[in-house]
């Protein structure tokens, strides 16, 4: 088995072009050739267009895709939001990498899902390998993330794990973009289909414990909660969290109310973690669609609990021990919640890779599914290693 080649190159540069150039070239230098799969992750701070006419300004023609961040990190070096570019390089390692895309995510993610799929294997040619995974990328702004999965698991099969992340902007909420070749694109998903001569896994996890009973969601309404166990859901979630004697004691302020979160309970009794966040008349809002009927319960999160689910991520993605990259997607609520320790957090990954090169997303959301047709998540980390 030939061993993956890889390179990795960042840059701060104000001018876009010359920041690409600069990440790119030292992308490329430790490579004999052409790259097979550029993936780049990038601040929305840049002329997108400029920056990936740099970029392949030393790439050439190779299939690129990536998406912009809340900051990202290469190795133990964490670049945080709106201050740049990262570059990963990939060829050879027995590995075939196929590209595909879709458009109109937001009125049709179910087909999108399948449509890049589809494209995506189709581009990764006649191989003969028998493992597969998919790297899925997303605007992060549109909804429907769960849909996408779900079509995307269709087409694939149920033997192929997905792994990937929601694209972010800076915290700016406004405008997210998946990357393509040349382009920056809104309302559309990108994938890379991984084709491999062994199993490919993909570890997740989170550190967020329940603090209450089970609840059950008696009446959402897309991306809002109205009611837990028929009453309102806002108050069931200030109750549980301390949140609402804190507002009677006119101490809201020290609640950080990030810090908690709603968990989807699952069969197997693990949770989906759902980020939340208070309406103005009681309701709770969410990134992701919680359904009516669904059991959830309170989550709770301290760095301490954060970090001690990053050794077992970094461990869970070793299939070979040869593994030379671990493709990172973490969440920007982490990001948020770890504060000082974000830099521990990325410490800690790359000294549990060893030898492979810790290349990672801060996201608004990440894909991880290796069973069932969920793989939606938030306020998680999950990576996948080659």
């Amino acid at each position: 088995m030939s061993t993956l080649l890889h390179g990795t190159g960042s840059s701060d540069a104000p001018a876009a072009t010359d920041a690409g150039r600069a990440a790119a070239t030292a992308a490329v230098a430790g490579l004999p050739g052409a790259p097979d799969l550029v993936v780049v992750f990038t601040s929305v701070r840049y002329d997108l267009p400029e920056l990936l006419a740099g970029i392949r300004s030393v790439t050439g023609d190779a299939p690129l895709v990536g998406a912009t961040s809340v900051g990202h990190f290469v190795g133990p070096d964490v670049t945080g939001p709106g201050q740049g570019v990262a570059v990963l390089t990939l060829s050879g390692g027995g590995y075939r990498f196929g590209v595909g895309s879709a458009r109109g995510m937001s009125s049709r993610p179910t087909e999108a899902g399948v449509e890049l799929v589809r494209e995506a294997r189709a581009a990764a040619g006649d191989h003969g390998l028998p493992h597969a995974a998919l790297l899925l990328l997303t605007d992060g702004l549109v909804g429907g993330q769960q849909s996408v999965v779900a079509g995307a698991h269709r087409a694939a099969g149920s033997s192929v794990p997905i792994v990937g992340g929601v694209a972010a902007d800076d915290w700016q909420l406004s405008s997210t973009k998946v990357l393509l070749g040349d382009e920056a694109l809104s309302d559309a998903a990108v994938g890379v289909w991984i084709a491999s001569p062994h199993p490919l896994r993909v570890a997740t996890a989170h550190g967020w414990t329940p603090v209450g009973p089970p609840l059950l969601v008696t009446r959402a309404e897309g991306l809002v909660l109205h009611e837990l166990g028929g009453q309102s859901a806002g108050e069931v979630f200030a109750e549980a969290t301390g949140l609402a004697e804190a507002q009677q004691q006119g101490i809201a302020d020290t609640v950080v109310e990030s810090s908690y979160a709603l968990g989807l309970i699952q069969p197997d009794g693990s949770h989906l973690v759902r980020a939340v966040f208070s309406g103005p008349c009681g309701e709770l809002n969410t990134f992701e669609p919680v359904p009516t009927f669904a059991a959830v319960q309170v989550m709770s999160a301290e760095q301490s609990t954060l970090l001690a689910v990053v050794d077992d991520v970094a461990a869970g993605t070793v299939v070979t021990g040869s593994e030379r990259v671990l493709l990172t997607f973490d969440c920007a609520a982490r990001q948020t919640l770890l504060g000082e320790l974000v830099a521990e957090e990325v410490d800690r990954l790359q000294r549990e890779a060893g030898r492979a090169t810790v290349f990672g997303l801060y996201t608004y959301g990440e894909f991880s599914r290796s069973r069932g047709a969920g793989g939606v998540h938030n306020a998680t980390l999950t990576a996948i290693a080659l």
